[in-house]
Formats: C-alpha cells, structure tokens, sequence
C-alpha cells in the first residue's frame, strides 16, 4: 500500500513541525507522527513555531490556523517571505472562500478540514514528500550558494530569494532546463520576444542584467549559437 511504504520509508529521515494549541490535540498528533518520522518537533503558536522554524529548518510543516499569538496564516507568511519550497500543511474548522484563497496564495500542500484524522494526515504527508522529491529534480545547483528552483521559478542566493524581472525569469528558466547544451538564440526569441522580434542589443543587455543578478559570469556566449549556463 502506497501509505503504508510512504510513512515506513519516505519520512523517516526528516523532520517534522507540528503547529497546535490545544494541547491535547497537539500531544495526540504529535505521538502519531512520530510513529512513521524519527524527528518531529512541535509548538503550541505561530510565534514559537517560528522560532523552532528559524533553528531547526524542518522539511515538512503541519499548523492549525486559529492560535494565539500568531496565527497559522501568519505564521505562514512569515516563512514564504523568504521560503518558497518548505511545504505548509494547514488545518481549520473552517471552510470559507477567503481562507481557501489564502491557501492558494500562500502555495500551501494541502488543506485540511478539522478533525484531522490518521488517514488525512498521511494524504497531506503523502502529498508533502511527492512535491519535495519532485522539487529535488528541480533544483538546478549553479553553484555552492546559487540554486535555480524551476518548480517555483526561484533563485536563491546563499538562501536568499533574488528578485528577477519576467525576462529574466524566462532566461534563466531556459538555461535552467536545458543546463546541458547551448539554447540557440532562435530558441530565445521564441521563448522571450516571439512577437516583438529580438534585438541582439536587447538580447546582450538581458544577459549581462542577469549575470550581475547571478553574482557571477555563469552564462557563456556559445559564438554563432548562442548561449549556455555554467555550472561550477
């Protein structure tokens, strides 16, 4: 059975944080998971949970959203500012439009409706370890400190989000993809400038924007073919 192998195997080795409360509810949830996850950490509100966040980086985030001090919606906020890949489970009695839009927002794994039982826990997890063994195939390693995420269309700087313009994005998502050749400069325009026409004026300023942005001169002018991403 598919859930069976997932809580054996796929999160024995990561770490967990459980966001709750309500004590007993936290206590419960916590017992269970730590049944199928070897680490699993917890908190009682969004501001501790933050701090357990901050020292211990889990891979994988469970949070209620009506809590004191700081709400689950907040304190997921909080940590999409700077980090666009952990996935963030949230739970609530409720159910209104507005929360669900939040959710989408704050590109959440999953969504779970109170009570929570064993069998919605294991979905979300379920779904939490497909994304991050996805994501892993995603990252694509510039270099020690600089990674390009292609699922969230990211690149971070020494963990930090580095804000790209959309032409840039689309560039570096090009080279990204395709890290193992040289992307002709026909295959730019298409991507990049399919209705205006390029301009090799336009085509050389983007690139050198976007070198600076990479700290560094990872992009490699291939002569009569055009360009390719160094890795190093």
């Amino acid at each position: 059975m598919r859930i069976k192998s997932l809580t054996q195997n796929s999160l024995k080795n990561l770490t967990l944080l459980y966001v709750e409360d309500e004590a007993f509810i936290r206590q419960n949830a916590v017992e269970y998971l730590s049944r199928i996850c070897d680490n699993v950490l917890e908190a009682s509100n969004g501001l501790e949970a933050l701090e357990v966040y901050k020292k211990h980086k889990p891979n994988i985030i469970i949070s209620d959203i009506n809590m004191p001090k700081m709400n689950g919606l907040e304190f997921a906020e909080k940590i999409r500012k700077t980090d666009k890949e952990t996935p963030i489970i949230l739970a609530t009695a409720h159910t209104e439009t507005h929360y669900l839009l939040k959710a989408v927002e704050l590109q959440l794994v999953k969504y779970i409706v109170k009570p929570i039982t064993s069998a919605k826990l294991q979905e979300a997890l379920a779904l939490s370890v497909d994304y991050l063994t996805v994501k892993s195939k995603n990252i694509v390693k510039i270099n020690t400190y600089t990674l390009y995420d292609m699922f969230n269309k990211t690149l971070l700087i020494h963990d930090e989000i580095i804000k790209l313009t959309k032409n840039e994005q689309l560039l570096l998502h090009l080279l990204s993809k395709h890290h193992e050749r040289a992307i002709t400069y026909e295959e730019i325009e298409s991507n990049i400038w399919a209705y205006e026409g390029m301009s090799m004026d336009a085509l050389r300023s983007l690139v050198r924007m976007l070198r600076k942005k990479l700290g560094g001169n990872f992009i490699e002018n291939v002569s009569g073919i055009g360009y390719r991403l160094i890795k190093s």
